[in-house]
């Protein structure tokens, strides 16, 4: 029988409520220099004529994998990526990063493994590691254990923020590849695979690699061939994309009026994600709403610039093409 990420214990329709909810208390703390409400990738604050983009974000259920296989430098990036990226979305060049680490038993040389991908991650995106903080929570986390956290804060001058008012219809969505299954999506991905070393040291022909190493992928760092990009055309907006998947994420870019019509054939799919369908029989729409399906960032902007954009982006070793246009329409985001 198919498994949905609601059996997997995680209910999308719960996280919509709880932000709900949650939203009145936030706004109810903003002030005149707070640009945005909830719901965009980074939270916005103007400081005269430039603004502060701020994320944060932990890497999620996919330290299962991380502690099964007793790999804990890469984890760090992912916790990066998940931040800076979203931060990146606004046109905004990460400053600065501090990292959480919380674990019921410190272990020097494990945390030690931690924070050197978590300054492999900064490098990657160009920001400071400033510091952090170390937890040791006895009782509350298993032994061997931890879990990984992090923020990020941008900059960028106000004239060159980027939302998504420019975006007009005719303007074409352009695909980022991503690495594998990113940071989301993984208490899904648990459901299908045991956490177990046996199971991840499994060769799989169709990912060329042990599925342990697949899942442990990092996730991208988009963050300098983005801002390269932003410096080069003309970006209308951008997308993160990360828990809820295309459905999620895509229509963040996208202004009220408009839809963004994506045509799922030239989705280029990876093989990681094509056994999780088979492992859990789950039907299309599942899975877009649930994984990156082999995009990690969407770029929108005029059709004349495409070209000059993918260029410059497998420049610095990312692969992008078309996947989709923007068109009239209130459906926010369209697979056809």
């Amino acid at each position: 029988m198919p498994v949905t990420y609601e059996q997997a214990g995680v209910s999308v329709e719960r996280g919509y409520e709880a932000v709900r909810r949650m939203k009145a208390y936030a706004e109810a703390t903003f002030d005149q220099n707070v640009l945005q409400s909830l719901g965009s990738f980074g939270g916005m604050y103007a400081l005269g004529e430039q603004v502060l983009v701020s994320g944060t974000d932990g890497v999620g259920t996919k330290l299962k994998a991380a502690f099964a296989l007793d790999k804990h430098d890469t984890v760090g990036i992912d916790c990066v990526a998940m931040c800076a990226n979203d931060v990146v979305c606004h046109g905004a060049k990460p400053l600065f990063f501090l990292d959480y680490i919380a674990t019921g038993k410190l272990v020097p040389e494990v945390a030690a493994s931690i924070v050197k991908g978590v300054a492999d991650g900064c490098t990657q995106a160009g920001c400071a590691l400033i510091g952090g903080e170390t937890a040791e929570m006895p009782g509350f986390y298993p032994v061997g254990e931890y879990d990984l956290a992090g923020f990020c804060v941008g900059l960028v001058d106000k004239a060159k923020l980027i939302d998504n008012s420019r975006v007009k219809a005719g303007d074409v969505i352009l695909a980022l590849a991503s690495s594998g299954v990113h940071s989301n999506g993984f208490s899904l991905v648990r459901k299908l695979v045991p956490m177990e070393k046996a199971s991840l040291n499994q060769y799989h022909a169709d990912l060329g690699k042990s599925l342990g190493e697949e899942l442990l992928t990092p996730t991208n760092l988009y963050v300098k061939p983005v801002l390269a990009l932003i410096d080069a055309v003309e970006v209308h907006s951008l997308a993160h994309i990360t828990g809820g998947g295309f459905y999620e994420n895509i229509p963040r870019s996208i202004p009220k009026g408009l839809t963004a019509q994506i045509e799922k054939n030239a989705v280029r799919v990876l093989p990681i994600f094509r056994l999780l369908q088979r492992l859990g029989e789950l039907g299309e729409a599942h899975m877009f709403n649930t994984f990156n399906m082999g995009v990690g960032m969407t770029v929108t902007l005029p059709a004349t610039e495409i070209d000059k954009a993918i260029s410059l982006l497998a420049g610095y070793g990312v692969q992008a093409n078309p996947i989709g246009e923007v068109i009239p329409g209130d459906a926010g985001i369209a697979l056809c």
